[in-house]
């Protein structure tokens, strides 16, 4: 079963974070943040965009509709974009090192 709370947690220990620390980014109170992961409250659709943002992951990731995490690519060149492009291309056809693409 899905649980918000557990994701919010878990993206806020991966970036190694306490909840003081997200809720002083986001201009909440501790107690907003803790109640979000506890699953007694839930935030607005404003805050929801707020916090896919600030966690780098969709909308859809964090309420569960999929479970995929996403690459924010903002900012990069056309050419960098090409090469993070063929690198995932390269994971997704299964090829490893030393074989020949």
């Amino acid at each position: 079963m899905y649980d918000f709370g557990l994701r919010l947690r878990e993206l806020r220990e991966r970036k190694k974070l306490s909840q003081t620390q997200v809720a002083k980014r986001l201009n909440l109170s501790n107690t907003t943040i803790c109640c979000y992961e506890a699953n007694i409250r839930y935030p607005s659709f404003d805050m929801l965009t707020q916090l896919a943002l600030f966690y780098n992951v969709s909308s859809d990731y964090l309420l569960g509709i999929e479970n995929r995490s996403m690459v924010n690519v903002d900012g990069l060149t056309e050419r960098q974009l090409d090469l993070v492009t063929s690198l995932i291309s390269e994971f997704r056809s299964g090829k490893t090192k030393g074989q020949k693409i």
